[in-house]
């Protein structure tokens, strides 16, 4: 009996509900009602003598499934006739004619024991909704929520259709508050390719992956706190799935993983329950109801045909036909399902005779002889004979969608061939009332197939030979779905997101087929050009790249030059974007021009510039930049598009800026953010958002120009609206282009230090390497300014070696600056000149001018602790103050104004250094908290006294 004690009764008449429980009691004993009758009873008794509006009671109680009014009639009229309310004597429901319905008994609430005061947890991620009722696996779902308490890897083994999905999903909502609503679901049901396990687990766990080994970033956000991973359909990917599972558990402390397979892992720690079929009623001729409904297959079967057909009272006559019913189908819960969705329309007697048609003699009781796979099979297989040739039809044609599908896309490919779209919706309806079927559970209508009804679905498409027209469909829908998408720049990011990025299984699902033996290579060449944008924006620049070269190699040397001319940027700006010096990046980028002026494309005209423009910023070639980016501006000038204007400008405010005109690229920063007002759209060419980015940049350009607390506000304002943004890769420049270097160089190395953590934990989660690799350079560095020189320095200088070509990035030279610095500061005065040298050779010879006043500072310094060389100190202490002050760089101006009056004091020029110091912090309006203004000001104190 289920346990009443916090579900507080209402008492009506002869009855007692119990909503909690979801169970009618006449007279004490138990009234079966069907299910929607019974959810009618509870809204309508908890706001008693209140008319409830039809069209509330309907969404209230249908709302996954569009339904008329007419269904409501049906089952106010069930609960009426089973609560024996005829209008004459008693009466509980009442129609108000206009209106709607109104509950009208006397009541008597029984109040529960006293519950403990609620805490609010937060509702589990992605975890499907628990069922309404969960019959006979109480126990089971006890020992499995206390066995996680003892154990952190446990495995549900049993047959498919015996519940294992269910009973992970209750134990996940039962344990939710445990983990601080941390319970994710990952259903790898859909998944057919094992390599994309640990972004299949990403995507459940709402990260983004942009590289090949995702593992680290999984980890990171394991690491976080209490967590509990419910891995569903693990069978077909054991082999993949095993080692990943045993490393997080292992790295993982507080993470506890829950899966169900029809064979365990066979892993280390892994702890195995098994979850054998539903115990059912001994065959015996005498069984009567009480003991037949004794038992949990019984009770299922009784309570699915009252969901399915209304109140159901089992008569002593069909009681050991349930029993044979739920004997031959070995308990498992879904073929158990399966046949109850028939009693409507064949009764008791006629689904045991249908039953026995399908199951040949030689099955009967062969639990063990035989697979449960093909006891399952054979319930799918009789269930799919009595459908009519219409849902037949619409439920083969759905197994090609993977995972959940809209309603849309459902019409699109399974209509046709004699089912009209408004027929395959009908059937579509028809088939979840009879649970082959099921609403996904998201926040808009999406449908999906349990895993093993897709699998039998698609062998009948497969017997029938339908697959390729229905593959084909499939492919060419989500073909142009993705068009449509490519010109959807209106709809922000993340409801682009959520609308779009949903159907990244379909998308790849539909490659595999296109570019397989069956396939289709034209159709999967324009998928992949459709589907680029949908890479881009979830920040999948590896899996675009790879998806890109597949696509060329077919297109082949003879293809259409339109199609490889999308390809080949797509294959571009993905190396551009995903390895940064990618050497072959730019022939590619080139060809793409070559290309778009042929046919005469101003959107990939521009795309290619953008792309050859970045690529020369990530070579460190800023002379040849700025000419691109002059180019990409006068094929801006005629668009019609504003945003291309904005992104020349854009583009060259970042030329002038690297190049070390800071007053020019402030005006063009400054032209962008004065438009951004009217940005309605998301410009197609761009890969970031560029609201978002133009204030990195223009906080950067502040910052050097000596107006430190407008940047500093404008980086902490862009740090919330890159988070609020969601996309991954512009979050990382939001951090690693503003708010880390800026910290840096006010002297805040806490907020240095929160910052620089943060990007790192940002980018191991969507494992994105290049930023990666900065953020753990910039950590150490920070390390050494905080006072721990003998960790930082060697753990810095490490992390840029480890970095590779990575460090010729303009990111990284700050950064190979305080390297120099920094081995001064450690008496390796050699080494931080050998270091300083080859870095202002590099700037020199790539007109990477932008630090350039900082690096001959810092050389300065390293020359005063060279007794040999400190005579020259002065000279490029000079030096570096010119070359910023002709930049426009205030800020590196006043730090080599701050070491040249050091250099002077020391030398006893002190009037000389009051006045550089004095001319320089003139200068400053702003910034008097952060510490080189405070360093100045100080020693113009002293010098005052």
């Amino acid at each position: 009996m289920p346990d009443r004690t916090e579900d507080s009764a209402i008492s009506f008449g002869p009855f007692r509900l119990f909503p909690k429980s979801r169970l009618l009691e006449k007279e004490g004993s138990p009234l079966h009602v069907g299910g929607r009758a019974l959810d009618i009873l509870i809204f309508l008794a908890e706001r008693p003598g209140e008319v409830i509006d039809k069209r509330e009671l309907v969404k209230r109680i249908w709302a996954d499934v569009n339904v008329d009014e007419g269904s409501l009639r049906f089952h106010v009229a069930a609960l009426r006739k089973a609560l024996g309310d005829t209008g004459k004597s008693a009466r509980y429901v009442v129609n108000v004619p206009g209106r709607g319905y109104c509950f009208v008994a006397s009541l008597a609430h029984a109040a529960p024991p006293a519950a403990q005061p609620a805490v609010n947890i937060a509702p589990p991620r992605s975890l499907p909704s628990p069922l309404s009722k969960m019959v006979g696996r109480e126990e089971i779902v006890e020992k499995i929520s206390n066995g996680l308490s003892l154990h952190r890897f446990m495995t549900v083994v049993g047959p498919g259709g015996i519940g294992k999905t269910a009973v992970a999903v209750t134990v996940g909502h039962r344990r939710s508050a445990d983990f601080g609503g941390r319970v994710f679901f990952v259903d790898f049901g859909p998944l057919r390719d094992a390599s994309h396990i640990a972004t299949t687990i990403a995507s459940a766990l709402g990260l983004t992956i942009s590289a090949e080994d995702p593992t680290p970033a999984l980890l990171t956000f394991l690491k976080t706190g209490p967590a509990l991973l419910i891995f569903d359909s693990c069978e077909h990917v054991l082999d993949a799935l095993a080692p990943l599972v045993e490393r997080i558990v292992r790295d993982a402390p507080q993470l506890r993983v829950l899966a169900t397979s029809r064979e365990s892992f066979r892993s280390d720690g892994e702890r195995i329950f098994r979850l054998f079929p539903l115990d059912c009623p001994p065959e015996r001729e005498d069984l009567g109801v009480a003991e037949v409904l004794a038992y949990p297959a019984a009770q299922l079967f009784v309570e699915r045909i009252a969901q399915s057909s209304g109140p159901f009272q089992l008569s002593a006559e069909e009681a050991p036909l349930v029993a044979s019913i739920c004997r031959r189908l070995d308990g498992i819960a879904l073929a158990i399902e399966l046949a109850a969705g028939r009693v409507n329309a064949y009764g008791i007697a006629g689904t045991a005779s249908l039953l026995d048609s399908r199951f040949s003699l030689q099955w009967r009781g062969r639990r063990t002889a035989v697979p449960r796979h093909q006891t399952l099979a054979a319930a799918l297989d009789w269930s799919y004979d009595l459908l009519p040739p219409a849902e037949s039809a619409t439920l083969r044609r759905l197994s090609v969608f993977a995972g959940p599908f809209a309603p849309e896309a459902a019409a699109a490919v399974a209509a046709g061939d004699g089912l009209g779209a408004s027929e395959t919706l009908e059937a579509i309806d028809s088939l979840v009332t009879k649970s082959l079927i099921s609403p996904s559970g998201s926040r808009t209508l999406r449908y999906r197939l349990l895993d093993t009804t897709r699998t039998y679905a698609h062998g009948k498409l497969n017997e029938l030979g339908e697959t390729s027209q229905f593959a084909r469909r499939h492919a060419e829908h989500f073909r142009d779905f993705f068009e449509r998408a490519e010109a959807d720049t209106s709809t922000p990011l993340p409801e682009w997101l959520s609308i779009y990025g949903a159907e990244l299984d379909n998308v790849r699902t539909a490659l595999n087929w296109a570019f397989g033996p069956d396939g289709d290579a034209a159709l999967g060449i324009a998928l992949t050009a459709a589907a680029v944008t949908l890479w881009v924006r979830l920040s999948l620049f590896a899996e675009c790249r790879e998806r890109a070269k597949t696509a060329l190699t077919a297109l082949g040397d003879s293809g259409d030059d339109r199609i490889r001319m999308q390809l080949l940027s797509a294959l571009g700006w993905s190396l551009m974007y995903g390895e940064g010096r990618a050497r072959e990046a730019r022939p590619i980028l080139e060809t793409t021009l070559e290309l778009a002026d042929r046919l005469d494309d101003k959107d990939f005209r521009l795309r290619a510039l953008w792309g050859l423009c970045i690529d020369q910023f990530n070579n460190g070639q800023f002379g040849k930049a700025r000419a691109l980016a002059d180019r990409f501006a006068n094929a801006a000038a005629n668009s019609p598009d504003r945003t291309d204007l904005m992104l020349g400008d854009r583009l060259m405010a970042v030329a002038l800026h690297y190049l070390g005109d800071q007053n020019d690229a402030r005006l063009r920063i400054e032209r962008v953010n004065a438009s951004l007002h009217v940005l309605a759209e998301k410009p197609k060419i761009f890969p970031l958002d560029l609201r978002i980015s133009t204030q990195y940049f223009r906080a950067r350009i502040l910052w050097l120009q000596g107006l430190a607390d407008q940047a500093q506000a404008l980086a902490a304002r862009n740090i919330e609206e890159g988070r609020a943004n969601g996309h991954a890769l512009t979050f990382c420049s939001v951090l690693g282009q503003a708010a880390c270097p800026i910290a840096f160089w006010s002297g805040d190395f806490e907020a240095a230090e929160r910052h620089g953590t943060e990007l790192l934990e940002h980018t191991d989660r969507h494992a994105i390497r290049l930023w990666g690799l900065w953020a753990r350079a910039f950590n150490a560095a920070v390390v050494v300014r905080r006072g721990d020189v003998a960790t930082g320095l060697p753990l810095l200088r490490e992390e840029l070696n480890r970095a590779g070509d990575a460090r010729f990035l303009p990111r990284f030279l700050p950064l190979l600056g305080e390297l120099a610095a920094c081995s001064g500061e450690a008496h390796q005065v050699d080494r931080g000149l050998d270091v300083i040298e080859d870095v202002l050779t590099r700037c020199n010879d790539r007109q990477e001018l932008w630090y350039l006043p900082e690096l001959i500072r810092i050389k300065g310094e390293l020359l005063l602790k060279s007794p040999r060389h400190a005579g020259d100190a002065e000279a490029r202490f000079r030096e570096a103050m010119d070359i910023a002050n002709q930049q426009g760089a205030r800020f590196w101006e006043l730090r080599g104004a701050i070491s040249l009056a050091r250099f002077m004091i020391g030398a006893g020029q002190n009037a000389e250094a009051l006045a550089i110091l004095e001319h320089a912090c003139g200068a400053f309006s702003e910034g008097a908290g952060i510490a080189d203004i405070r360093s100045a000001r100080d020693l113009i104190a002293q010098l005052r006294t």
